[in-house]
């Protein structure tokens, strides 16, 4: 059993539906790096600053996205052969 101690509770989590729109704009962005005022710009309709800094922390965290000072970088990619690639690649 997990403990809630391990399981942060938030008061006014994201939903998914909110999580999905801005995965979707930030991958199909034309460009490489996105400010996050842009994105907000972009989404198509408002989210919360907070919650807009949750769900990048959680697409970060999950390799979908790199979040620097310069801006937001979609880096996530589903090819089943690239993956393969990587797994047999040689580490340098």
């Amino acid at each position: 059993m997990i403990s809630s101690d391990a399981i942060p509770m938030l008061e006014h989590a994201p939903t998914l539906n909110t999580v999905i729109m801005v995965e979707e704009v930030l991958r199909n962005i034309d460009e490489s790096v996105i400010k996050v005022a842009e994105l907000k710009r972009r989404l198509p309709r408002k989210v919360n600053h907070n919650k807009l800094k949750i769900i990048l922390r959680y697409l970060q965290e999950s390799n979908k996205i790199i979040f620097t000072a310069d801006g937001i970088t979609w880096i996530f990619n589903p090819n089943p052969n690239l993956r393969k690639a990587i797994s047999k690649g040689l580490e340098l």
